[in-house]
């Protein structure tokens, strides 16, 4: 990747090598640059998935006329989910360590592979001969997959999602700021990227701006370095929607709260939209100035409660819909909505990555090839749900005495729901056959191993059965 010829300085520091023709180009100070990145990457999202999707990726090109770097990834696939999940991230990395960086563009490891998308800040391509804007400044880059039609209404978050709506309607909104509060992966961003999408199609004309908190610090100080805050300041106070993911980052940064109030105040005096997104109500914000709590507390804050088991199967179920040629069994889906329950984020990504590695090996979307495949985010997201727990559920839900579990009975009317605490024990919990076996009256495993086969047989077949276990399973996952 490196040619061997001699080396010259730019004017921005960095290191070039110097090709010869056709050559590609990669500064050595930008290979320095990305080891650091890697060790702090791999460090906060693990090593596992830091191996999967940011270890493959190898530097390519450096346009130092458009401070575009090309990031090769060894398929389409990765290129594609790469950019979607860490683009961002990646570029904010990057600024912070490499002034002279400003795009990351994304592709896959062929030379004939189209580039999947240049990532400026946010992702959205670059065009030389663009007409410098607010918006063009900020590079908005709205998912197109993240609109108000794609996304599922569920009772925890129909408040925020109708709040939205009315927030992006022709009509001026009752309230403003809208403050979107959820725990990480409820659908907080969808939301806002979709407020763009229909606030767009509303006004094609409007100058609207979305970015991270985090981006917003990072801005306003290169601004301020820059010696450009007043056209920072302007840009944003032009906007006639603005919206700020993660404030929560924001707080403990007095300059920085002290722009933001200004930004905020400004824009509502002028009727425009704010939208504010964290992961705490404003009360519970550490270190945040009095009177920037006033202005977010000030407009409609809309709570995203966790989803419900029923709303992970929707959510499941609508995304397998848009993939016809894949398939996927309902105990498949059942099995990912009922385990992967911390959030929707995590439960859309490991359908994704099923789906990927079955795609590349060939191999039938079992529930056994879900637990090997996403045993990382399983053994993350199950809760410690016990035997003793599930016969006392068992027993409650069919009134009969806990003493059944254990006893030698065999009347269907026992029977059968000590098999069905057999099916949960071995559905729910990491325990062997043999050790279930001994907490229902040291039972042999053999008699488990029936008791699980009979019960999954019968959901099939008796839909009361059917109901039976799922409502088991929502009052323990609950």
């Amino acid at each position: 990747m490196l040619v061997n010829e001699s080396v010259h300085k730019r004017d921005d520091g960095l290191s070039v090598n110097s090709p010869v023709a056709g050559d590609i180009i990669i500064s050595t100070d930008l290979e320095t640059i990305w080891l650091k990145i890697c060790a702090g990457l791999r460090r906060d999202l693990g090593a596992q998935i830091f191996g999967q999707w940011i270890k493959p990726v190898k530097l390519t090109v450096f346009d130092s006329d458009t401070g575009t770097l090309q990031l090769e990834l060894p398929s389409e696939f990765a290129a594609t989910w790469v950019r979607d999940r860490y683009a961002e991230r990646l570029l904010l990395a990057w600024k912070a360590h490499c002034p002279a960086v400003k795009d990351l563009a994304f592709q896959a490891q062929s030379g004939a592979a189209k580039i999947a998308q240049i990532a400026n800040t946010n992702g959205m391509a670059t065009q030389a001969s663009h007409k410098i804007t607010p918006e063009s400044k900020f590079r908005l880059d709205l998912d197109p997959r993240m609109t108000f039609e794609q996304f599922i209404a569920g009772h925890s978050n129909v408040l925020a999602l109708n709040a939205a709506q009315r927030t992006a309607a022709a009509e001026k909104p009752l309230f403003s700021p809208l403050y979107l509060q959820s725990s990480t992966g409820q659908g907080k961003t969808h939301l806002m990227h979709a407020i763009g999408h229909a606030f767009r199609a509303e006004f094609p004309s409007a100058t609207i701006i979305y970015m991270s908190a985090e981006r917003f610090m990072i801005e306003f100080v290169s601004a301020m370095r820059r010696n450009e805050g007043m056209e920072f300041k302007a840009s944003l106070r032009e906007a006639d929607l603005l919206m700020i993911d993660d404030i929560q980052f924001i707080v403990g940064k007095n300059s920085t709260q002290e722009e933001f109030l200004h930004t905020v105040d400004s824009l509502i005096s002028q009727g425009k939209r704010v939208v504010v997104a964290a992961d705490r109500p404003p009360q519970a914000l550490d270190g945040v100035d009095q009177r920037l709590l006033s202005r977010l507390s000030m407009g409609l804050v809309a709570d995203i409660q966790s989803a419900g088991l029923e709303l992970r199967r929707d959510i499941l179920t609508h995304r397998l819909a848009t993939m016809p040629h894949q398939h996927v069994s309902e105990e498949v889906v059942d099995f990912l909505a009922r385990t992967i329950s911390r959030n929707l984020r995590e439960l859309e990504g490991g359908l994704n990555k099923l789906l990927a590695y079955a795609q590349l090996t060939g191999r039938e979307i079992s529930r056994e090839l879900a637990e090997e495949q996403l045993s990382d985010i399983l053994s993350a997201c199950r809760r410690r749900i016990t035997i003793d727990e599930i016969q006392r559920t068992v027993c409650e839900y069919y009134r009969l005495d806990r003493n059944e579990m254990s006893s030698k009975r065999r009347a269907r009317a026992v029977a059968r729901p000590r098999q069905v605490a057999m099916y949960l024990a071995k559905v729910m919990t990491p325990r062997s056959y043999p050790e279930i076996g001994r907490k229902f009256g040291g039972r042999d495993h053999s008699t488990v191993i029936h008791a699980v086969k009979l019960v999954e047989h019968l959901r099939g077949e008796d839909s009361e059965m059917d109901n039976d276990v799922r409502m088991l399973l929502r009052q323990l996952e609950s």
